[in-house]
């Protein structure tokens, strides 16, 4: 897992070319590292942020930031056993300031990559934001396309969100990448199969972070990275993550490797003292706050029964108890929860294994009591303006619900969306239990009607959330082409 240094940009700068320090400097390297995959910002809040960045070797890149008061210069350390990747906390940042970095070897500073972020506005500020969402990327050989690579991640650059949210399955550690593509186009080729260690899971990772659509995303807005199963394996959890069958070793737990190629890759301002807590709360300014589930590592089997009297969990005791916390100390005017699987629509695959998501739909497997639980707390509660983002299922949809009639008057919306850049499979099956009212549902009638990347692009899609300075939500789903499929406005009550 990569160590994340801290970097307090109130403190004196180092002692650089060009920092004003007093210490010799020693002369440049041939061989000082150079940025490979970009640079990404994750996590950011008021007042901190993680950088991240991967280099050709081990060694320090020279880090430059600049915005608030004073520019400042720091090094960040890569190593070897961590894919020579690293991450710096930045802290004590200005709120609603807009930073710029540069990222490179100080023997080749012409050759740095560039950046900008902005910080969060502070928590009483009526400021506007916008956020951008999607997930499944790589999936079902649905890859870097030869000359277009992932087009949708520009289509997200122009919308220009403050915050995009990789909403999980960000690779596919257990599927390929062929020269040619599901739907007949031209792939850059993985040179990879499914991950069975660490160093496979590290190579669906570079795949992705090479893709220079997706390295100009990042390099304009910050990032919020999220898990689902396919940065392990299809559908697992800490009981369901060994494979027996080729490639895999019999026996061998795939979550803790896929756990660490995941931390080496995605920048998240974890705590010391719990370095694999994924589950966090993020807050922007005065009317919206991010609470990021951590839908797999504490998950009970998938195949096990649900029921009143003894309900699964997907979050995990510890998990539960925070979001029910957080939920009910936030005075954000909107609560966004960031879930990776959807609510009602029926997931797993095959379906013998049992529900994956939120659902149990046709059979007593999912998780559907540890929701009505989270959803009664929040009625309970008087939590009123939240809304689910959700991915996973490979097409969009929207639903609104009223999961309790005896008081129709407590709303719950849901939009889950995707894919990024996978396979598309529409699937119009939703289970009832929340009494789920469909805005809308985007697309094609059945998989077979895609037959070519032309056609495919047309549904690939993204979810945004714009939020005004009086508090009020529009909600939309984009395709790649820009267009908006859906939209949606609505008032805080």
């Amino acid at each position: 897992m990569a160590r994340i240094a801290y970097l307090v940009l109130a403190a004196a700068v180092f002692a650089l070319p060009g920092s004003g320090g007093s210490a010799a400097a020693r002369p440049a390297s041939h061989d000082s590292p150079v940025v490979t995959h970009g640079v990404v910002i994750g996590d950011v809040t008021a007042h901190s942020a993680v950088l991240w960045a991967r280099a050709d070797r081990e060694g320090s890149l020279i880090v430059h930031i600049s915005g608030g008061k004073r520019d400042r210069v720091q090094r960040l350390h890569v190593r070897a056993a961590d894919d020579y990747t690293g991450q710096l906390r930045l802290e004590r940042l200005r709120p609603d300031t807009t930073y710029r970095y540069r990222v490179g070897s100080r023997s080749k500073p012409r050759s740095a990559t560039r950046g900008s972020f902005r910080t969060a506005p502070e928590d009483d500020e009526a400021a506007r934001v916008r956020l951008a969402f999607g997930g499944d990327v790589a999936g079902q050989n649905v890859c870097r396309d030869a000359r277009e690579g992932f087009p949708i991640m520009d289509t997200i650059r122009d919308f220009r969100p403050d915050v995009f949210v990789g909403l999980g399955d960000m690779i596919y550690a257990d599927n390929a990448c062929d020269p040619v593509g599901r739907y007949g186009n031209a792939q850059v080729p993985g040179g990879f199969g499914p991950a069975t260690d660490l160093a496979g899971f590290w190579a669906h990772w570079r795949y992705n972070r090479a893709d220079a659509a997706s390295q100009r995303l990042l390099a304009s807005t910050n990032y919020v990275g999220v898990w689902d199963d396919h940065e392990v394996v299809n559908d697992f959890g800490p009981l369901s993550d060994t494979r027996s069958t080729p490639p895999y070793t019999p026996g061998v737990h795939l979550l803790p490797i896929g756990l660490e190629a995941f931390l080496d890759y995605t920048p998240i301002a974890v705590a010391p003292n719990t370095p694999k807590r994924l589950y966090r709360s993020l807050r922007w300014g005065r009317h919206l706050e991010l609470f990021v589930l951590d839908t797999r590592q504490y998950r009970d089997a998938n195949a096990a029964a649900d029921s009143p009297d003894r309900p699964k969990t997907m979050l995990g005791r510890e998990q539960l108890t925070w979001l029910k916390e957080t939920l009910a100390a936030s005075d954000a005017t909107w609560k966004v929860i960031v879930s990776s699987v959807p609510m009602s629509i029926p997931t797993g695959f095959p379906p013998t294994g049992g529900r994956d998501g939120w659902a149990n739909f046709d059979q007593p497997t999912g998780f559907e009591q540890e929701l009505l639980d989270i959803l009664g707390f929040m009625e309970r509660s008087g939590i009123r303006n939240t809304i689910w983002i959700t991915t996973d299922v490979h097409f969009a949809e929207a639903f609104r619900y009223r999961p309790f009639p005896s008081n129709p008057a407590f709303v719950v919306y849901e939009l889950a969306t995707g894919p990024l850049n996978a396979g598309i499979f529409p699937l119009r099956e939703v289970d009832p239990t929340l009494n789920p009212e469909v805005l809308t549902f985007y697309g094609p009638a059945i998989p077979e009607a895609v037959t070519s990347w032309q056609e495919a692009k047309r549904w690939l899609n993204f979810g945004t959330l714009g939020f005004d300075r009086d508090g009020r939500l529009t909600a939309e789903i984009v395709n790649t082409a820009g267009e908006t499929k859906f939209s949606l406005t609505l008032t805080p009550r």
